[in-house]
């Protein structure tokens, strides 16, 4: 950090140092035009020197402000250049010294349950009596079984074949039974998904701890005992999975074998309704989605219901909740599902709006300098308006006092949350500000300072920094009634 942000001082003083040649060519074009004023105007110029001496000292003081800013304005720059460095070599590093989020678009498919029925497939071919004549001559029919082949798949339950001989032809017979799957309907699907998010130290991505706890029903549609099959696909997208257990009428269940999921087969009564609970926990970011089916399919009674601390937003052309509960402030919601007898191949996909973090402390440290600008510039137009005695040494200071919080603020990222390290630096600079400068300006000097908070409020600066601008107008604008008033 320290390295990185020595090299941006370095590049920011040599920018300034490449200006060094104009602007020396400019003062010495004025030094020339204020000697040849002299040489013609000996006493308007003798004149003008005088003034310009009496003020001189009280300019100065108030250029000390203009280099406060210019200082402020560059340490923010190089904290900024400095910040990015090191989150650009973070995100590329091979290696790390804190925890990456274990997951990323969780996708989890509805599961499916199935009727198993055993199927007895039969074939005959009947050889002529030529083609037995010459089987006979060659060794048997036994030579023959290579080229019919063998059927294969884990749904062969029992395979029988062999030849017979009726009269003078031969005859092929192959008996295959295989065990059929006839989809059952779903009665009852209730799921819930408890997101909650986390912002990790060091500018690293925004990830969810996500919860998820899932009901289902299914019944026997036959008139007799039957075997059935419940298939519970595991999520995509959802790295490691902890504490995860399947509960089929109220026993537990270790699937041991997962690629094709964690799958339940049992034998039921007929007309017997067969409950299944599934719980597990995961690690997630931006997404998280629930495909109901790869065609279209009939929903009985589905009730999906997302808790979510962030504000969330629908991919197209999926399934718009039937019902939404928000906060005061629209961060923390309630998203939910409510579908009875429909046939639809929509699936349900949610979006948390959340941009980069290297974006967004990108654009912190741009405004930051605007930021400490308008801070003089409000406190100037407060004393003004309010007839105060605004001195340049304080103003400096608060100036100064303030770009330190900012400065602070961003270097704090690397060891806080982004959201509590920009709290923290504003706090900061606004307290050394009012320190500096006194009480009297903490309203100005804080509508300053909240500037660069406005782009923390995850895509709405903008609508934020319109109210900003109008509150202040608004308050200026009072503040100048009441003084024309007196």
């Amino acid at each position: 950090m320290v390295q990185t942000a020595l090299n941006a001082l370095l590049n920011a003083v040599s920018s300034m140092l490449a200006l060094a040649r104009p602007l020396a060519i400019i003062a010495a074009g004025l030094l020339l035009a204020l000697i040849l004023i002299g040489l013609l105007d000996r006493e308007r110029f003798r004149a003008g020197l005088s003034w310009a001496g009496a003020r001189l000292p009280l300019l100065g003081r108030w250029a000390l402000v203009a280099l406060a800013v210019g200082a402020g304005a560059l340490a923010l720059n190089v904290t900024r250049r400095a910040v990015d460095a090191r989150l650009g070599a973070q995100q590329s590093a091979r290696y790390a010294n804190a925890a990456d989020p274990d997951g990323g678009q969780t996708t989890q498919q509805a599961p499916r349950a199935s009727l198993l029925k055993s199927t007895t497939y039969t074939r005959s071919i009947t050889l002529p009596a030529e083609v037995y004549a010459r089987l006979q001559v060659n060794g048997g029919w036994e030579t023959l079984l290579p080229y019919f082949g063998n059927p294969n798949g884990q749904t062969v339950q029992d395979f029988r074949e062999g030849f017979t001989r009726r009269g003078r032809n031969l005859t092929y017979t192959r008996d295959v039974t295989l065990q059929t799957e006839e989809p059952v309907n779903l009665d009852t699907s209730k799921v819930l998904a408890d997101l909650k998010f986390v912002d990790p130290a060091g500018g690293r991505g925004t990830y969810y701890n996500a919860a998820f706890n899932a009901d289902y029903t299914f019944t026997n549609p036959q008139a007799e005992a039957a075997t059935l099959r419940f298939a519970f696909p595991l999520p995509d997208g959802s790295g490691t999975l902890s504490g995860f257990k399947l509960t089929v009428n109220g026993q537990a269940y270790r699937a041991s074998d997962l690629a094709g999921g964690s799958v339940w087969t049992g034998e039921v009564a007929a007309g017997q309704s067969v409950r299944v609970n599934v719980t597990y926990r995961h690690q997630g970011a931006k997404g998280w989605s629930y495909l109901l089916g790869q065609r279209r399919e009939s929903v009985k009674n589905f009730d999906l219901t997302i808790n979510a601390d962030r504000p969330a937003k629908f991919q197209r052309y999926t399934l718009f909740p039937t019902s939404q509960t928000r906060t005061a402030l629209g961060m923390a919601q309630v998203l939910r599902w409510q579908l009875e007898d429909v046939i639809t191949a929509q699936d349900v996909a949610v979006v948390f709006t959340q941009g980069s973090i290297r974006e967004t402390l990108g654009k912190l440290g741009l405004v930051g300098p605007l930021a400490v600008l308008l801070s003089a510039l409000l406190c100037g137009g407060w004393a003004i308006s309010r007839r105060l005695n605004l001195l340049p040494l304080p103003l400096a200071g608060a100036v100064l006092g303030l770009s330190l919080g900012l400065v602070l603020g961003g270097v704090l990222t690397f060891y806080l949350p982004v959201l509590l390290a920009q709290l923290l630096g504003v706090g900061v600079g606004l307290a050394l500000a009012v320190t500096a400068l006194g009480r009297l300006y903490l309203v100005p000097l804080a509508l300053a300072a909240v500037i660069p908070l406005g782009f923390l409020s995850g895509g709405h600066a903008s609508l934020l920094l319109v109210l900003l601008a109008g509150a202040t107008l608004v308050l200026f604008l009072r503040l100048g009634r009441a003084g024309l008033k007196v």
